[in-house]
Order: structure tokens, then sequence, then C-alpha cells
């Protein structure tokens, strides 16, 4: 068995949840990879980001963002509101705050000492219910989905732009 690697490098832009197409970049690694019967995983890192499968969506608002991704931000805001106030959620609390204010690196994730930064229990939790990974079959060297099946890259944290990473392995025959 193989086993392919190739990882993404993805900006998201704050605000509001980030949705990245992703699917040539999948279709390019399995090609790339000359597997051709097998499975690839999209996978993220990230606490607050997600993967999913879904259908291409030709519509979209001002914005670019597709209205299957605007109608999931809503269902999704209906059962986890966006984090607008401390004490709305416990996360994060006071033993995260003093801990994230000893990181070397305490000044990105907390601009002039700004604990709101870190008010994105909401982002956690959406990418929890919708998940790090998914798993698509690889067919005769290409992907095993249909023609309106598309992969996503969610990053539901709103607090501030960042460089994402995610992670396409392809493993097979």
């Amino acid at each position: 068995m193989a086993v392919f690697k190739k990882y993404l490098s993805l900006q998201s832009h704050g605000e509001t949840p980030t949705f990245i197409n992703i699917t040539s970049e999948l279709r390019a690694a399995i090609a790339e990879s000359g597997i051709r019967e097998g499975i690839a995983t999209v996978i993220s890192p990230h606490t607050t980001c997600a993967v999913f499968f879904e259908e291409f969506v030709h519509d979209v608002d001002e914005n670019g963002t597709e209205f299957l991704q605007n109608d999931l931000n809503a269902v999704l805001a209906k059962i986890i509101p966006d984090q607008t106030a401390e004490g709305q959620y416990q996360y994060p609390g006071e033993a995260h705050y003093k801990a994230v204010e000893n990181w070397e690196d305490a000044e990105s994730y907390l601009p002039g000492g700004d604990r709101t930064a870190l008010w994105n229990c909401d982002a956690h939790l959406k990418a929890t219910l919708v998940g790090s990974s998914e798993t698509f079959e690889v067919a005769d060297g290409k992907l095993g989905v249909g023609t309106t099946g598309y992969c996503y890259f969610a990053d539901f944290d709103r607090t501030r732009p960042r460089t994402r990473k995610c992670t396409i392995i392809v493993m097979g025959e």
C-alpha cells in the first residue's frame, strides 16, 4: 500500500466564517499520488476549523459565500450563537486566559491584552459538530464522488484572519 501526503496552506478572513472550496486541490493530490484505488482523507488540525462534503452551489451572496454555506451558518447560529459577551459560554475561563498570557506568541492571541480576542467558543463548538476530516473513495485514480460533490474547508473562528493548514492523505494501490 502506498501513502501520499500533501499539505495545503489556506487563508481565512475573520469577521465571518471562512469557507474554502478545496476540491481542485484534492483532485490534484489524488492525481499526483499515482494511487488508482484507495481512499483520500482531508484533515484539519485546527480546533475551530472543519472539513465537509457538500453540493457545489452556483448561487453566491455579495461576499462570494455559497447559499448552502449561508444556510449552514444560519442553522448553526440557531444552536450555537456567536460569542459576543463574557460569560455567554464557560469557555474561555480564567485559567485559559492566564495560560495564553504566558505563551511565547501571546500578543498574536491577545493583541494589547484584549481578552475579547479569545471569544471563539462558538467556533470550537461548530467545528466539533461539523467534524475535522472527511474520507473519500479513490476510484480509477480519481475522486470518487458525483458531479456536484465538493470538499470544503471551513474556519468558524471570526476573531481574526489566519493562515490555516490542511492535510490531504491518499492511501491505496
